[in-house]
């Protein structure tokens, strides 16, 4: 990745693989390196598909331009033989005021052309996909050093665990980091900077406002819904939560194993219920109960803003549970 811009300035580049982010980036790298040497390149960008070998004489002829030129010609896999031919020809004896960007899948589909063009002597930027845990720790370690930062290799596992597998995410996640830390990344530097959010669901927001836990449940529902998960399960998670402390506080004392075939739930459920049923009384849970209710209105009509008719839940089982222990 680092070494695409010492390159860029080759007469021919092949960036070759299917991960866009990559692809993307190869091109835009090149292009900056040649615009940091010329500010007037002419760039230009074509469809390989689509293109005639009358067009790319044209593109290619030193007569009908003056001064350097870019060539981006995407998708490559798709060049019709006359089109390839043409290029391949070309590729023998390049004109030193042509730089020739070529994308190409990386595929069996016009295999012949990518292998040609390596033949000639083109210099090749990989833009394949991370297939393994250890190439996407690379990658992080990668995108930290390029932007002045260092990173270790139990910090970059702990990102991916937070943010996951996308290269997309986890490179806006990199430059997150970089712009809200001084750059030295550590394992406890990510922990701190997403504390509770592997894993959020609205089980996580609906157990830390049952006990009362008020920042907790914002932090968690706040990532939640920043990282796409839908509001409707996490209102039913919360109104789940209060129903399942109001009947489990009802059924009176016993084991959870006692009580799960009366209440016909688990008895994990029953015991995590019974903790969260302390500082609970039944005035509170019923005032709980019509602030799920309300919420579960709110979510499910359509309102306008759903992330704050949460909030607003949150906020008023907490109290409910304040207010009931007084």
């Amino acid at each position: 990745m680092g070494g695409v811009t010492a390159v860029s300035l080759a007469p021919i580049v092949l960036v070759l693989g299917d991960e866009e982010l990559l692809a993307t980036r190869a091109v835009t790298e090149t292009i900056a390196r040649a615009r940091s040497v010329d500010p007037d390149v002419d760039v230009r960008e074509y469809q390989a598909g689509t293109l005639t070998v009358g067009e790319i004489a044209e593109m290619l002829s030193p007569s009908l331009f003056g001064g350097p030129r870019l060539l981006v010609l995407r998708s490559g896999q798709d060049a019709r033989k006359d089109l390839t031919g043409a290029l391949l020809a070309y590729a023998k004896n390049p004109d030193p005021d042509v730089h020739l960007v070529v994308l190409h899948l990386g595929g069996a589909k016009g295999k012949a052309f990518a292998d040609g063009l390596k033949a000639a002597g083109a210099t090749v930027v990989p833009a394949t996909k991370l297939k393994g845990h250890r190439e996407r720790v690379a990658f992080v370690r990668d995108e930290i050093r390029r932007a002045g930062g260092r990173c270790t290799d139990d910090a970059a596992e702990a990102l991916i665990a937070a943010v996951g597998n996308d290269l997309r995410e986890l490179a806006a996640a990199c430059s997150q980091l970089m712009a809200d830390t001084d750059g030295k990344i550590s394992s406890d530097t990510v922990a701190r900077y997403y504390r509770g959010r592997v894993e959020v669901s609205g089980f996580t927001v609906a157990d830390a406002t049952m006990v009362g836990d008020v920042p907790a449940a914002l932090e968690a529902l706040r990532w939640a819904l920043h990282v796409g998960v839908d509001p409707v399960p996490i209102a039913d998670a919360l109104a789940d939560g209060v129903r399942t402390v109001a009947r489990v506080a009802s059924a009176g004392r016993g084991s959870p194993y006692q009580l799960a075939s009366t209440l016909g739930m688990p008895a994990w459920k029953i015991e995590r219920a019974q903790r969260q049923a302390r500082g609970w009384t039944p005035e509170g849970l019923v005032d709980a109960m019509q602030a799920a209710a309300e919420c579960n209105a709110a979510v499910k009509g359509g309102s306008d803003d759903r992330a704050y008719a949460l909030e607003k839940a949150v906020f008023s089982v907490a109290a409910a549970r304040q207010g009931g222990a007084r």
